[in-house]
C-alpha cells in the first residue's frame, strides 16, 4: 500500500491492467496565443518542451498512435491497453463538428480504450461536455484536464493565462457534475507565490470534485517569457533543491485530499529545452522513489493532515 493515491494503483485497481497514455498533438491552438483573449500564450510555455519526439501535428493521427504505442513499448512492455491522450495546446478550441472528426481517428484505433482532453477552462460548453458524457456513455475511458496552474487570480494574471480562477472551479464543476472522470494541472513556483500561497491551496483544491490532479515544479525553459523575468527578478520565484522541493510536497499532500488521484508531482522536460538543470539528470521513477521513502521516514501520508 502506497502512502499517496497513485495514479497507477487507481489504473490497476479499476482495469485490472496497466493502461498507458498515448500522447497527441492534433495542431491546436490557445486563446491566448491568437488574439481572443490575448496574445503570447503563457509565460512559462514552450509546448515542444513537454511533447514526446513522435508526438508532430504534421503526422496523421493515427501514425502518432503507432509510433507512440511502439515507443512506450520499450519501457512499458506489459501494457497492451492504450489512452489517447490530446496534450498540446487547448484540445477542445474548435467547433464540436471538428472536433468530433479528430477525435473519431484516435477512437476507431484498435488498442485505443478511451481518450484523455487537455484544455482550459474556458474553452468548454454544454454542447461538448454532453458530447463527452455520450462517448463515456458507450463504455469509453473519458477524462478532461483542465490546465488550471493557479488558485490565485493575481497569478493568473501574471502569467498570462486569460482566465480566471472561478472559471476554473465552474469548468470543473460542470464536468464532475455529468460523471465525467475530471483532472487538472496546477505548477507550484510561479512568481510572486509564497510557499505559504501554495501550501493553502491544497485546501482550495481539495474541495473541488476532481478525480485526479498534476503537480509540478516550475521549470525555467529556455526562449519563454518566465526565462527572461527569472533572470531580472529571481526574488520573485520560490525555488527549490530536490529534497526541499520533496519535503514541500509531502507538506502539501498531508493536506490534500486522500480521495484524489495524483497523477504526476514533477516535471521532467529534456535538458536541451532548461536553462538550467537544478536537480540534475535524474527521471521521474527515481525521484519517485525517493518521495516514497522520505514519506516513511516521516511515517506520513495523503490527508494526513486534511481539513476538506
Amino acid at each position: 500500500m502506497k502512502r499517496y493515491n497513485s495514479a497507477a494503483g487507481w489504473y490497476k485497481q479499476t482495469f485490472g491492467e496497466r493502461i498507458q497514455k498515448v500522447t497527441i498533438n492534433a495542431g491546436f491552438t490557445c486563446p491566448n496565443r491568437d488574439g481572443t483573449v490575448g496574445t503570447g500564450g503563457c509565460t512559462f510555455c514552450l509546448n515542444d518542451a513537454f511533447n514526446p519526439s513522435y508526438c508532430r501535428s504534421d503526422k496523421p493521427i493515427t501514425q502518432q498512435i503507432d509510433e507512440g504505442i511502439a515507443f512506450h513499448a520499450v519501457r512499458y512492455r506489459r501494457a497492451e491497453k492504450f489512452v489517447a491522450y490530446f496534450q498540446a495546446y487547448s484540445n477542445t478550441y474548435a467547433p464540436l463538428a471538428t472536433l468530433k472528426k479528430i477525435y473519431r481517428q484516435a477512437l476507431e484505433h484498435p488498442k485505443i480504450i478511451g481518450i484523455v482532453v487537455g484544455t482550459r477552462p474556458d474553452c468548454i460548453d454544454a454542447e461538448k461536455l454532453d458530447y463527452f458524457t455520450t462517448l463515456a456513455q458507450q463504455g469509453l475511458f473519458v477524462q478532461i484536464e483542465y490546465g488550471v496552474e493557479s488558485c490565485y487570480d493575481r497569478t493568473l494574471q501574471h502569467i498570462n493565462r486569460g482566465h480566471t480562477f472561478a472559471q476554473a472551479q465552474e469548468a470543473i464543476a460542470q464536468t464532475a457534475a455529468r460523471g465525467l472522470k475530471t483532472a487538472a494541472h496546477f505548477i507550484f513556483g510561479l512568481p510572486g507565490e509564497t510557499r505559504g500561497d501554495m501550501l493553502a491551496a491544497a485546501d482550495v483544491i481539495s474541495r473541488l470534485p476532481l478525480r485526479s490532479v498534476k503537480f509540478h515544479q516550475l521549470q525555467i525553459i529556455k526562449g519563454t517569457v518566465v526565462e527572461q523575468e527569472f533572470a531580472r527578478h529571481p526574488e520573485r520565484f520560490v525555488t527549490f533543491t530536490l529534497p526541499e522541493y520533496i519535503d514541500f510536497f509531502i507538506d502539501f499532500l498531508e493536506c490534500l485530499s486522500p480521495d484524489i488521484v495524483i497523477e504526476r508531482f514533477i516535471g521532467e522536460v529534456p535538458p536541451r529545452f532548461v536553462n538550467h538543470t537544478v536537480w540534475g539528470l535524474l527521471r521521474n521513477v527515481d525521484i519517485l522513489r525517493m518521495l516514497e521513502k522520505r514519506l516513511e521516514e516521516r511515517d506520513t501520508w495523503q490527508g494526513a493532515k486534511c481539513k476538506a
